[in-house]
């Protein structure tokens, strides 16, 4: 064995060089060692001269440019352009949409962690921090969740406030009466929003994420900016965007709502335009819209245009009373408040200005979506979730050290704790995903596959958040009321999973089915130069992916080999995180290597073998969340009461990533390539991650539940109210109270054990008639009487629940009150 590894060393000396060395480096390293090897025995030398020749050979072919060509790239290129399916411009839209960013160096396989610490972490500026502050901290006091869902809309005096204080202009530039605020301010304001109710939250991030402003301020036309864009800003217009059909859900590109270029009469003249019919579900804001944006597929049967009879798909902008569209009913997506609903039309002729762009962007619908979903996609559903998140480690912490079961604050035991533990971690890591991501947009990225990733997590992990939560709470969580400060979060956590990319699609077609192709250094440029049949250019980009591609199998193998003790980091960073740097390193070296084969062995048979991508896409999704989470222990000064967050979060990346590796292994076709695939370069000594230990899991819960600073940095923009009658106000004063009593507990309970005092039978059903009995004892003095009076009323408020008349008719109730939403844009 010793023998045959020796043997293995020149390939691995010599990938470990290429690429800073001349390819005869290699050829002679290997030559040298294994002539050397050679004359260590007789039937060693044997081999090792057959073990030369047939290495010569290999090099010689890969060495002679003719014979390169000729031997190797001719029908490797051939095979390329074979399997290379036809690519639709849609697809080839999609593919092209946005930029690659620090997801990027992770598929490199060697992360260059200079550009990851040159990365600035996002910070309000003063502006953007004081409208946190005052207007959306106004904002959150004036919404009540259940009064909204009794109305099952926001009061007349929060839509006021929306349009009056500019949240629907937020990403508007000033010079159209919007805020020109940064991607990271947008993001600050929905999660803020999100911890007090969702009607806010999404009426303020549609107008602001993917929708007519920002298609508008990308695309559209100096007039049609003109035209709109001071009304959105200002609230006289509320937008919506129609995309989705009702056959055409997560396959939004074959929509089939489709347009025709005619002729045809607009305002007394005849003009240019297009006749189109559109059947449109799920659209946010759709019922209360001025203007919506429409995606359709234009034809131009006739060439009135001048070109190809299918134009593609394309985006206008349509008011709301134009003759023929057909706006008004609503959805009720599992009962949010917030206004949703269908948009249709049939033969609704538009002139061709409502063309975002004008008549010259027909046909780049398609592109801008992608492009602009990039950016979108990275901003509402992290801010959201993250909201969601904040929210449930800041109550349900506070209420498993308020509520006791079995005479034990019910946060002490360790099932419990095990729920606190990924709460608290889970919230901090997808927290960091969710700034850093932000910070990459307002660095002028539209970065398309992190968009995805922290989709696809930050909503998975929310839902997980959301349900321990609900487990921890137990029956105050399942009876909806006026005191249920989590039953709503839990009930619309299925929408962030399933819009803007249903989640189980994303993870298995696009993490990895888009990121191998954007990503990868050289598969982009390997298909262009296959499809302009350019054999030259792919020899040479072959030639750098197969060295690519080795050498990151042979520092893999080292790596592996040595535990990654030896990878120098060219960044100073905090002792205690050094070795997740390293261990990153390895593992991006392993899953370039492992992508490789596995584009290399299974081709375009990769794209069905969905599983296999899915795990493909998680091992990349989860070095992106790792190093947000070390980026961001990094930017707040690496406070050492975080790091028990830190670690949880980082061992259980890493523990997901080996799991992600094994599946990947376990279910290769090539048995061969799977079995030294795990022994050669991914676990050559078995892997080095387990779970997180239930001591740091421990330290993690105490966080929770207790005041600290890093409680307030982990629950940061949670509305916190100061009345006792709202269920958060209850909670934070109920939490300082039971801490304050928490040693006159102690008190009594010494004076039981010693038998100073004998509280006797409890016979009239009230549970604090002990207390009583105590002070007229003298256990007690007056003054702790009266903080254990106070902590009980308290304690009584946090976990009591809403009960109704039995004939409760909520839609009663609704008649009864004022009327809510004004109509379309005008003042209330």
């Amino acid at each position: 064995m010793v023998w045959l590894l020796l043997v293995c060393l020149p390939p691995l000396a010599g990938a470990l060089a290429y690429g800073r060395a001349p390819l005869f480096a290699w050829l002679l390293a290997g030559l040298v060692w294994i002539a050397a090897l050679g004359w260590a025995g007789d039937w060693p030398a044997l081999l090792t001269f057959l073990v030369l020749a047939l290495y010569a050979g290999a090099m010689s072919v890969f060495l002679v440019d003719s014979l390169r060509r000729q031997r190797v790239t001719a029908p490797i290129f051939k095979a390329f352009r074979n399997a290379l399916p036809t690519m639709s411009q849609t697809e080839k839209d999609a593919l092209e949409a946005g930029t690659v960013w620090w997801e990027g160096e992770l598929f490199k396989g060697n992360p260059d962690w200079r550009k990851l610490d040159g990365y600035p972490w996002p910070r309000l500026s003063e502006e953007e921090q004081a409208f946190l502050d005052n207007e959306v901290e106004e904002l959150c006091r004036l919404t009540n969740d259940w009064d909204c869902t009794q109305r099952q809309d926001m009061p007349l005096e929060v839509w006021q406030h929306i349009k009056d204080k500019g949240f629907l202009g937020m990403i508007i530039p000033r010079e159209y009466g919007g805020k020109g605020f940064s991607a990271y301010a947008h993001s600050q304001v929905i999660t803020k929003l999100s911890t007090r109710s969702s009607a806010p939250a999404v009426t303020v991030m549609v107008p602001n994420s993917l929708g007519p402003a920002e298609l508008l301020l990308h695309y559209g036309t100096p007039e049609q900016k003109q035209h709109y864009l001071p009304g959105l800003a200002s609230g006289r217009e509320i937008p919506a965007f129609a995309l989705t059909s009702p056959w055409a859900g997560s396959d939004a590109a074959s929509i089939p709502d489709a347009g025709v270029v005619c002729k045809g009469m607009w305002q007394g003249e005849e003009v240019l335009g297009m006749r189109v019919s559109f059947d449109k579900r799920y659209i946010t804001l759709a019922p209360v819209c001025t203007v919506f944006g429409l995606a359709f597929r234009l034809y131009d049967p006739d060439g009135l245009l001048g070109g190809e009879q299918d134009i593609g798909i394309t985006c206008a902008l349509v008011p709301h009373d134009h003759p023929g569209v057909d706006i008004g009913r609503r959805h009720f997506p599992l009962n949010a408040v917030w206004m949703n609903g269908p948009v249709r039309g049939k033969d609704v002729f538009m002139p061709l200005d409502f063309i975002i762009g004008g008549p010259a962007m027909a046909g780049q619908g398609w592109r801008m979506l992608m492009e602009c979903l990039a950016a979108g996609r990275s901003i509402s559903l992290p801010g959201s979730n993250v909201g969601m998140q904040k929210l449930t480690a800041r109550t349900v912490g506070a209420y498993a050290r308020v509520r006791y079961q079995f005479r034990t604050q019910i946060g002490r035991f360790e099932g419990v704790e095990e729920a606190l533990t990924r709460i608290g971690a889970n919230t901090y890591l997808c927290d960091a995903a969710r700034t850093m991501t932000a910070g990459a947009v307002d660095l002028g990225e539209k970065p398309a596959v992190v968009s995805a990733i922290v989709k696809y997590h930050v909503t998975e992990r929310a839902r997980q958040v959301v349900n321990d939560g609900m487990d921890v709470i137990g029956g105050k969580g399942i009876c909806l009321g006026p005191q249920n400060f989590l039953g709503r979060a839990y009930q619309q956590i299925p929408v962030g999973i399933t819009v803007e990319g249903a989640n189980i699609l994303t993870r298995s077609l696009i993490l990895f089915g888009q990121g191998a192709i954007r990503c990868h250094p050289f598969v982009l440029a390997e298909m262009d130069a296959a499809q302009r049949n350019d054999e030259g250019g792919f020899d040479h980009i072959l030639r750098e992916h197969v060295a690519f591609t080795v050498n990151n199998a042979g520092r893999a193998f080292v790596m592996g080999l040595t535990g990654s003790h030896f990878v120098k980091l060219p960044v100073d960073v905090a002792p205690e995180t050094r070795r997740y740097y390293q261990q990153l390193t390895r593992f991006s070296a392993a899953f370039a290597f492992i992508a490789d084969i596995s584009m290399g062995t299974l081709g375009g048979a990769l794209k069905r073998k969905e599983k296999l991508s899915a795990r493909l896409g998680d091992i990349l999704s989860l070095m992106y969340l790792a190093t947000a989470t070390l980026k961001r222990y990094e930017a707040e000064g690496r406070q050492p009461a975080d790091a028990p967050l830190m670690h949880w979060a980082i061992w259980d990346c890493m523990f997901r990533i080996q799991l992600a590796f094994e599946g990947v292994i376990a279910n290769f076709p090539n048995k061969l390539f799977a079995f030294l695939l795990r022994r050669l370069v991914v676990f050559p000594l078995g892997r080095p991650y387990v779970v997180p230990s239930d001591r740091l899991g421990h330290d993690v819960a105490a966080l929770l539940i207790g005041p600290s600073a890093t409680r307030d940095r982990l629950t940061a923009d949670v509305h916190l109210p100061e009345d006792v009658e709202e269920p958060v106000g209850a909670l934070e004063a109920a939490l300082l109270a039971t801490i304050a009593v928490e040693p006159i507990e102690d008190k009594l309970k010494q004076a039981q054990r010693s038998g100073a005092f004998q509280p006797g039978l409890m016979t009239g059903g009230d549970v604090d008639e002990v207390w009583r009995r105590a002070r007229d004892a003298g256990v007690i003095t007056d003054d702790e009487y009266l903080l254990v009076e106070r902590r009980n009323m308290l304690r009584d408020k946090v976990i009591r629940v809403d009960d109704f008349p039995y004939d409760f008719d909520q839609r009663a109730a609704v008649e009864t009150m004022p009327a809510a939403s004004p109509a379309r844009g005008e003042a209330a």
